[in-house]
């Protein structure tokens, strides 16, 4: 972030300072690395040892030539990949301590920001570009319980390879680097993807990190589980643990509304519980490593949530600043952040708490409104019923549902109505590759339609789960709009043949004059009968239409050669 709000430099525009290049001490290239501090290199465990010297190269540097500084591992700043019981990686970062210190210019912080679907890029030093070349990724999500993070490569040639391991991540949309490359690898499939530990994971691992990132922690102060010097916490929620892990997996629907009410220690603290161990830089080692010591489905995924807030006395404007800061809409800082949020194309899991104790509960529901209608998940708190809490179940879930549920309902009817009646007309006149199939599509969007069109609309939380029928809609229409499309090309095919047929039978009656041509006859017949059945056998005909015609261009060379020869000269 520029000092004025506004976006850094194109981080493609030239060689960034901080990308340093790290060799072992046989010259191999070992990996990259970020310069956090003059005397401090980011990078991977993997790509140095405990004890080992290796030689930090500044690419960007100006001048002719490349400095070399040597560096080794800082104590107590290593921290090896490890693998847990499914087999999921944890850690591999590591800090060097350069021997003598670089421009003061040169190095750059890690920033928080969130994660969900930005545009990044990589500078790293594969093979065969040694001084170095940027790599195109979108953040794809969350993986394994470290809180590392999956990236889809733009193209196949950008996955991340050796030489890669320790390139700082830089968001294209602010300029930040957010976290450094882990590595990169192609599945049996052939998909390719590359791995970033983003920020936060890097300071939960390297504490001393922190004071080189920028950006306020994910997680407010009054959320987070207390620790050392308080009462014992009181005893865990575990349904109401087990649905907030549920969510923060991603399950259920977009929008989920709870109750927390002032006096319920144990629900308040299960919430706390929750938010920390989703949090990235708050999850503590033994919820990673040791999660079978927690009661089953209560430990949420690492990155569950961008942000929680507790906005108890905030007003809308104050919280919807501190989410624009967190998605990274820095730019137009004249704006509104609501503003900023509703153009930024910018989406996030947001745990809010104490909906109803905000400065202006209605100004706080027209901005989490915003944010649902661009597509973020909101995780709503309140800690009492009244106004604010009905009118967030009516205008944030119920009312949204209802419209989904309708919309759902149109795109069902489109589906047994027109479209079945198309297909049927279609399949009338023409034979279907494969008529079950289409059978069984239509029987199944009539069910589905018959179970969301209940007489009586489900109450708030119950009812079938649009997002599941949502899936079985998009397969369905998928599916028979394809077989329409086969369908059509058949019965173009079929008309085709008919003029084709009916061409060849004039040309045919032409050439023998009326003449009894038996065979002919035959042919012609057959692929009349067949063009005319209902269904047609398209495929069929056009055997039988290629038959007659076949034939009829026999007679007519014949016709040929024997003009030929009656005019050739005896």
């Amino acid at each position: 972030m520029v000092a004025d709000g506004g976006i850094s430099v194109d981080p493609s525009s030239k060689t960034p300072p901080w990308a340093v290049r790290i060799r072992w001490s046989n010259g191999e290239i070992a990996g990259a690395g970020v310069l956090l501090a003059p005397d401090r290199v980011l990078t991977c465990a993997h790509v140095v040892a405990p004890g080992a010297h290796v030689t930090a190269e500044f690419v960007g540097a100006p001048g002719p030539d490349v400095p070399t500084v040597t560096a080794r591992v800082d104590e107590d700043a290593y921290v090896p990949e490890t693998r847990d019981a499914d087999d999921d990686p944890s850690g591999d970062v590591a800090l060097l301590r350069l021997e003598h210190p670089r421009p003061a210019h040169e190095p750059v912080s890690l920033h928080r920001l969130s994660a969900p679907n930005r545009a990044v890029r990589m500078y790293g030093f594969p093979y065969e570009h040694n001084g170095g070349i940027w790599f195109r990724a979108t953040i794809i999500g969350g993986c394994g319980r470290d809180g590392q993070v999956q990236l889809g490569p733009q193209t196949p040639g950008e996955l991340a390879s050796p030489g890669c391991s320790g390139a700082g991540v830089v968001d294209d949309l602010t300029g930040e680097v957010i976290g450094i490359v882990l590595t990169g690898l192609r599945d049996r499939h052939g998909n390719s993807f590359s791995f970033m530990s983003p920020a936060e994971t890097i300071v939960r691992h390297l504490p001393q990190v922190a004071a080189w990132t920028r950006g306020r922690t994910a997680v407010d102060d009054r959320l987070r589980s207390r620790t050392g010097g308080e009462p014992p916490a009181p005893a865990l929620d575990e349904p109401f643990a087990q649905r907030l892990a549920a969510w923060l997996r991603g399950d259920g629907e977009q929008v989920k509304i709870s109750l927390v009410r002032p006096g319920d220690h144990a629900r308040a603290a299960t919430l706390r519980r929750a938010i920390t161990l989703a949090d990235r830089e708050l999850r503590t080692t033994a919820s990673v490593d040791r999660a079978s010591l927690d009661p089953p489905g209560t430990v949420p995924s690492a990155g569950g949530h961008d942000l929680a807030l507790d906005v108890t006395g905030s007003t809308a404007a104050e919280t919807a600043e501190r989410i624009a800061e967190r998605m990274g809409l820095w730019q137009h800082p004249a704006d509104p952040a609501a503003e900023r949020i509703r153009t930024g194309g910018v989406t996030l899991t947001l745990v809010v708490v104490g909906v109803d104790r905000a400065v202006d509960p209605p100004a706080l529901l027209d901005l989490l409104a915003v944010l649902r209608e661009r597509g973020s998940r909101l995780l709503l708190v309140f800690h009492d019923t009244g106004t604010c809490y009905e009118r967030a179940w009516s205008d944030l879930v119920t009312r949204p549902a209802q419209e989904r549920r309708a919309r759902l309902v149109a795109r069902l009817r489109e589906i047994t109505g027109p479209l079945a009646a198309s297909l049927g007309d279609a399949m009338a006149t023409v034979r279907a590759d494969d008529p079950e199939a289409v059978h069984d599509a239509l029987y199944r969007a009539g069910g589905a339609l018959h179970l969301l069109t209940a007489e009586r609309p489900p109450a708030p939380g119950e009812g079938p789960d649009l997002a599941s029928f949502e899936r079985l809609t998009d397969r369905l229409s998928t599916r028979l709009h394809a077989a329409a499309g086969r369908l059509d090309a058949l019965c173009r095919r079929r008309g085709e043949l008919i003029g084709r047929l009916d061409g060849y039978h004039a040309l045919h009656r032409g050439l023998t004059e009326g003449a009894e041509d038996l065979e002919a006859d035959t042919l012609h017949r057959r692929a009349h009968r067949l063009l005319r059945a209902r269904p047609c056998d398209v495929r069929a005909a056009e055997e039988a239409v290629d038959a007659y015609t076949h034939l009829v261009e026999r007679v007519d060379r014949a016709g040929h050669e024997r003009d030929r020869g009656g005019a050739a000269p005896s």
